[in-house]
């Protein structure tokens, strides 16, 4: 178990965010089950901020990219230039060649320039002018965005949206955590403060813990069920989503602190799971969050000793 090293990262984090705790842990998760993250709210309600915390907590490789209309995909990617000195081409990395890539207002960019990231998430590698080079493990992407209904706004690819583990929502502090901030930062920028409590090998390790996670054979059922049951109304989750809330739970049962998944787990990573991946007539999220929350009241859930083997 390496609930060690994440009982580090989420105290650290701690240091600067408040009242983020839950955003916290479901990004753990997520890091933990291999998986990459967007977190979507008004700007000011710290996605970068957090991302940032997070990145320097791991003391891995770090990049960032600022999306704006006029990116263009090899300004992610990398190019091929001639290089007249050595009478070639020469390749010149983009910033997805790091270790966890701060994605900003990644739908400030075009669909095009969007879609630059799809091969890098979903296969960990970057084909550009036929070749076909390897990212370096871990490799986890922490995208933000703006609410669409923002003036400048490019609406993510379905594609796109599926390739991401889960999707978060920062939501603003009630007056309690605010006045905690204010009293927080008076004096101090707690973000330049931080430090690395981990490394690359350690959060490879745990990746590679993370799929040992027992999951009860009930529990796959009824993990199951839950999916098809999106697919009886409208265009469901697909068969990638089934398999991304079985890694999202045995990474929250990581995060938890347990080397087995238990039906919380579940529950907890449902609707940052598999919210974004529904297709509804009212495209929005609040109708497809309510939508899976139905569902989870509604399957049944058996009962049994989870840990058992």
């Amino acid at each position: 178990m390496q609930n060690g090293v994440l009982r580090r990262i989420q105290d650290n984090v701690a240091k600067v965010m408040i009242g983020k705790e839950e955003v916290t842990k479901l990004l753990l998760a997520s890091l933990a089950a291999g998986g990459h993250v967007l977190l979507e709210d008004v700007p000011g309600t710290g996605k970068t901020v957090l991302a940032k915390t997070l990145a320097k907590s791991m003391g891995c490789q770090f990049d960032r990219v600022q999306f704006t209309p006029d990116l263009l995909p090899t300004d992610v990617t990398g190019l091929s230039f001639f290089n007249q000195e050595k009478g070639s081409f020469t390749f010149k990395e983009g910033p997805v060649f790091t270790n966890i890539l701060l994605a900003d207002e990644i739908n400030r960019a075009t669909p095009r320039t969007q879609s630059s990231l799809l091969e890098c998430m979903a296969e960990r590698q970057v084909t550009v002018d036929g070749v076909t080079r390897s990212l370096a493990a871990p490799f986890f992407v922490i995208a933000t965005q703006n609410p669409i209904e923002t003036i400048g706004c490019f609406p993510l690819p379905e594609a796109q949206l599926d390739r991401f583990m889960m999707k978060l929502y920062m939501r603003n502090l009630d007056a309690a955590q605010e006045r905690q901030m204010l009293d927080r930062f008076i004096q101090a920028e707690p973000l330049a403060q931080i430090e690395a409590v981990t490394n690359a090998q350690e959060i490879a390790t745990l990746q590679e813990d993370c799929s040992n996670i027992y999951v009860h054979n009930d529990l796959r059922d009824y993990m199951v069920n839950l999916v098809q049951a999106t697919r009886k109304n409208d265009t469901g989750v697909s068969p990638r989503g089934t398999l991304a809330l079985l890694r999202a739970a045995q990474g929250y049962a990581m995060v938890e602190g347990r080397d087995y998944v238990v039906p919380e787990d579940i529950k907890t990573v449902a609707i940052p799971v598999l919210a974004h991946r529904l297709v509804t007539d009212q495209d929005n999220d609040k109708t497809k969050s309510t939508r899976i929350q139905t569902l989870l009241n509604s399957v049944a859930l058996p009962t049994e000793d989870w840990s058992r083997r």
